[in-house]
């Protein structure tokens, strides 16, 4: 049976893909972060996931505002990085799972019905690629199989923080009952604290961000709770991508242990938040850790 071991919430800022691909990393600026970073990597590597499933916001690049699906899985065999403007990182393709991205899509959609898009051929820009580098590094082959999973946080109307976390409740179930013999991390990646334009361009509220980290470990479902206005108003217009971590976390147990954490500003004008978590405790046949219905083993 598939076993999901771990969830890692991380920031999958632009510039930190360029440091990494430009080898600036141990520069005075960069350090601390990459510093800080390292026992996620450890973690990693330690844990060896034979797929990582990805879930980001496409910053217009396989979508545009002509097509803008809330919720996108890839299907695919590879997923190829984009070109941004600046030529396609120099990383590997991803390696998708197409069996397991069939399995989740039919799960969700007639289990749970979450009407998601099923997208069998599409790039992925640095929202996938920067997460994976801090994970892996620079290999020549990515170690695990990606399931990209695109969010809609850019194009009105985006989905809450509550659907978001119900919909990675929804995403443990279909983990919990693929019969395959592997071993899953869900990432969920954006933010935290940043916006890019306007009167408050270069906004960073740490206190809102470390409520955040406290608060998607202990109390998730209140976590669930919080309204788009109070992101914007809190965490600037980009900060809203927080709310991916809340697929996530929802995806797993109710009870969590805090593997690492590890919070920095400035990452470019961007802050930079890490939580990697584990469930607290070994799941009993018989108990549901996302909720809903009782999972069959």
């Amino acid at each position: 049976m598939a076993k999901l071991i771990g969830g890692v919430g991380t920031s999958h800022v632009p510039s930190i893909g360029a440091a990494i691909d430009h080898n600036k990393t141990q520069e005075p600026y960069w350090k601390p972060l990459f510093e800080g970073v390292e026992p996620f990597r450890k973690w990693a590597a330690e844990v060896r996931p034979d797929v990582v499933i990805v879930v980001y916001n496409d910053h217009a690049s396989r979508f545009g505002l002509d097509l803008t699906p809330t919720f996108a899985i890839g299907a695919g065999a590879v997923f190829n990085p984009h070109d941004e403007g600046y030529g396609p990182r120099p990383v590997p393709p991803c390696n998708g799972d197409p069996d397991f991205a069939w399995h989740l899509v039919e799960s969700l959609v007639l289990n749970d019905e979450f009407d998601v898009t099923t997208v069998n051929e599409m790039t992925v820009d640095h929202g996938l690629t920067v997460p994976l580098s801090l994970a892996f590094g620079q290999p020549e082959h990515w170690p695990c199989r990606v399931i990209p999973l695109c969010v809609n946080v850019i194009q009105y109307p985006q989905p809450t923080a509550s659907r978001c976390y119900k919909l990675g409740q929804a995403i443990r179930r279909a983990i919990d009952s693929y019969p395959a013999d592997i071993k899953v991390a869900i990432f969920g990646t954006g933010g935290m604290s940043h916006q890019l334009q306007g009167e408050r361009a270069g906004l960073i509220n740490s206190p809102y961000d470390n409520k955040w980290l406290d608060e998607i470990v202990s109390s998730p479902e209140q976590l669930a709770q919080t309204s788009h206005l109070e992101l914007l108003t809190e965490a600037g217009s980009e900060g809203l991508e927080v709310i991916m971590w809340m697929i996530m976390r929802g995806a797993l147990a109710k009870e969590v242990r805090q593997v690492h954490r590890f919070y920095h500003v400035p990452a470019s004008n961007t802050a930079y938040g890490l939580l990697v978590l584990e469930d607290a405790a070994p799941i009993q046949a018989g108990q549901n850790p996302a909720g809903g219905a009782e999972v069959q083993r």
